[in-house]
């Protein structure tokens, strides 16, 4: 049986030519290796499997050469052979993590002086260089700076924050960057090619995103899927082997997200959870997914890393979402993530997460239009016309309603006068017979995530310009002047009644049909608008008023003035709450006489 050798190092890269995805480093090595200007030191630095002590061990073999083809090496030369059979006494690895010390770096020094016996260098690659201790470090520096000539140092690390600045200052520095998707999966299809293994173009792309720009890492999972699969690679197959979710359960979860369907959503969750998959695994695949999305909407569809007939697919299903979709989705799963790792209940956090993104998408799907302010319908007492209250949630007044437009009919019955309105019924009104809906209005229709939706919004017509018979709607024209005639009675009684807003009353003013009042906080803004509707059926009781109200809070500075107190108002108050401190009282006065 033929002894199986590992993909990274049966297709190692032996020339410059056939490093994967490191075009800058490559063309800088062989052009200094051409032109004679070679470094004594060099610092290769970057992620893990992107191919830098490959680099350095070809740049070794390259400058040794006996007859080199420009930069690149022979391959036939005595030096080039003694390589490839790793027998060459002119390349000196070191692995820093577990040669680290003080004593290590003076072994080093001694070969240094060593002259090589074929070739013109000595090349030493020391890898992980960061785990060097900081006396090791301080030991190799005078060496480091100025070594004998046939000696050529090359430093290899994945932290380079973790080498002092002193060791930084004496080497020439190459970041290598992370493999990109589409080199990843062009060398995974070469290996296929040569392996005989046929692969598609989805498999070996989740190959070359779970790698996330490691070359090793990728031939790794490549050989463990050709394990599991056999010669031919399948992407439900080889999802399974490499225990990633597919990108089809992306694409099925999108959809149901963006019909606003929670209850699939949360099945197919519980299923992602029966195959074992962890919340945060699947949070974070989602939240990519909505990434990717967002980037193939337009121009930026050049920073998805992928490839052939998935790219379409994104393509595809971009074109359906609309970016405050995608926007508000990454937001939410962005913020839950940062809360999964504290939360009590994971589950719960992910579940609540979805079930807002499929509000989201119920929200773009819903082609119903909520009125901007809410009408509630006065008791028409007597056969009087209808008059509503309006109270408007925000910190400006509304703009004046519409009068009715005129009827069909050729002669309209006389209105009668107005009566007098002393109560409200929380009702919203309701279109009539008589009183058909445009046909331009939107049809309305339940949202999907909640029945009761429908039932209230139904019933709910405000008056807009075009319809055809709008919402009766009357304002009494002597409003302001009847308010302000009993604004000293509605301060009155606001105040006996509700002690907490005594200085919103107190600043109250009038403007035509609206009631202004002023409040310090956010917070007493709020609890005036859920009792608005009970203050302004008080205030339409006092002053009399035939038609609708308005109320506008504002929140603003509020300067308190400060009331002397009298001592027999503090008595009379304390005898009103407690009775019996009367009779203590003249119990003392007693006991002083």
């Amino acid at each position: 049986m033929e002894k199986f050798i590992v993909s990274a190092r049966k297709y190692r890269p032996a020339t410059f030519a056939s490093v994967v995805g490191q075009n800058h480093i490559t063309s800088t090595l062989k052009n200094a290796i051409e032109r004679g200007q070679l470094a004594h030191a060099y610092l290769f630095c970057g992620p893990r499997g992107v191919g830098k002590t490959t680099c350095a061990r070809i740049f070794a073999k390259a400058i040794n050469c006996l007859s080199p083809n420009g930069a690149e090496a022979c391959d036939q030369c005595d030096s080039c052979r003694s390589f490839n059979e790793n027998r060459s006494l002119n390349i000196h690895e070191l692995d820093a993590a577990s040669n680290n010390s003080v004593e290590d770096i003076r072994l080093l020094i001694e070969q240094v002086r060593v002259l090589p016996q074929i070739g013109r260098y000595s090349v030493f690659i020391i890898d992980e260089v960061h785990m060097l201790s900081a006396a090791a470090f301080n030991a190799f520096l005078k060496t480091l700076e100025e070594p004998p000539q046939h000696a050529i140092f090359i430093l290899a690390t994945t932290e380079k924050h973790k080498i002092i600045p002193t060791i930084l200052s004496r080497c020439q520095i190459y970041d290598f960057n992370r493999i990109r998707v589409e080199d990843a999966v062009g060398y995974l299809r070469y290996i296929a090619q040569s392996e005989g293994v046929e692969a598609d173009e989805e498999s070996l792309n989740l190959i070359a995103q779970k790698a996330d720009g490691g070359m090793r890492d990728a031939l790794s999972m490549f050989d463990k899927a050709v394990s599991f699969c056999g010669a031919k690679l399948e992407y439900k197959a080889v999802a399974a082997t490499l225990n990633v979710l597919d990108y089809e359960t992306y694409f099925h979860f999108t959809e149901l997200l963006l019909q606003g369907d929670y209850v699939n959503a949360l099945l197919e969750y519980d299923a992602v959870l029966t195959k074992g998959f962890s919340g945060q695994i699947f949070m974070a695949g989602l939240n990519q997914h909505f990434r990717d999305l967002m980037m193939a909407r337009g121009a930026g569809i050049s920073l998805i890393e992928y490839t052939g007939s998935l790219l379409e697919k994104y393509r595809t299903q971009a074109a359906k979402c609309d970016g405050a979709f995608l926007f508000g989705a990454i937001s939410l799963l962005t913020e839950a993530d940062s809360k999964l790792r504290t939360a009590t209940s994971q589950r719960l956090l992910v579940e609540l997460t979805l079930m807002k993104i499929a509000a989201l998408g119920q929200k773009k799907n819903d082609d119903l239009e909520l009125p901007t302010q809410t009408t509630y319908q006065l008791p028409n007492l007597n056969e009087a016309p209808q008059v509503t209250v309006v109270a408007t949630p925000t910190t400006q007044a509304q703009p004046q309603a519409q009068p009715q437009a005129e009827a069909k009919s050729e002669a309209p019955a006389p209105q009668p006068a107005p009566q007098p309105v002393s109560q409200l019924i929380a009702e919203p009104v309701a279109p009539t017979a008589s009183q058909p809906t445009s046909q331009s209005t939107p049809q309305r229709r339940a949202s999907r995530l909640g029945g009761s939706l429908q039932d209230i919004m139904a019933q709910v017509s405000a008056p807009t310009e075009g319809e055809g018979n709008p919402l009766e709607v009357m304002i009494d024209p002597e409003s302001e002047a009847k308010l302000n005639a009993a604004k000293e009675q509605i301060v009155k009684r606001m105040c006996d009644e509700r002690a907490r807003f005594v200085s919103a009353f107190e600043n109250i003013r009038f403007e035509g049909n609206t009631v202004i009042l002023a409040v310090p906080t956010d917070g007493l803004r709020d609890e005036l608008l859920g009792m608005r509707f009970e203050i302004l059926k008080s205030i339409v009781e006092i002053a009399g008023i035939k038609g609708i109200l308005e109320m506008t809070i504002e929140v603003k500075d509020i300067e308190f003035k400060l009331k002397p107190v009298k001592l027999e108002d503090r008595e009379a108050h304390i005898l009103k709450l407690a009775p019996e401190m009367g009779y203590l009282a003249q119990l003392f006065d007693t006991m002083n006489e």
